[in-house]
């Protein structure tokens, strides 16, 4: 244990977002995201897991480690209701809430449709599950610099 450092940042997760650069990706999501599929496609190759931890309070915890890229418009995505992408659910809204806390501003995010969701998460350095049990509980946060 280190102290300033919440408990839900555990060892492999912190050494994964240190090895993370400016635009490197890290994908926060809910026990249905197909994360472990989708992690053997990633840089970091393995999925890291937050037993026990839901998205709004693994969120909190990394973005109080994790900078946010100021030099994109939108620097976190989420993905759509599949068949009705202007639906609203509310894990969108707690974690707009979440982010917007943790930069002391609103931050634009982005909403991708399913498929390219997941493209996007192949594409990302780490993938990070929650026992969050959603539905469309998938967010990809974009590391900044400090």
């Amino acid at each position: 244990m280190l102290k300033g450092i919440d408990p839900v940042i555990h060892a492999d997760l912190m050494h994964a977002m240190m090895r993370m650069g400016h635009g490197d990706d890290l994908v926060l999501c809910d026990i249905n995201h197909p994360a472990a599929t989708i992690a053997a496609h990633t840089t970091y190759g393995r999925l890291l897991d937050l037993s026990g931890c839901g998205l709004t309070e693994a969120a909190r915890a990394i973005l109080t480690l994790f900078p946010l890229d100021t030099f994109v418009e939108r620097p976190v995505s989420r993905m759509q209701v599949v068949g009705d992408p202007e639906a609203r659910m509310p894990i969108f809204d707690a974690m707009q809430d979440v982010v917007d806390a943790s930069q002391g501003r609103a931050i634009p995010m982005e909403a991708l449709e399913r498929f390219a969701f997941y493209e996007a998460a192949k594409r990302s350095f780490v993938i990070v599950r929650t026992s969050d049990p959603g539905p469309y509980g998938c967010f990809i946060f974009k590391k900044g610099v400090i």
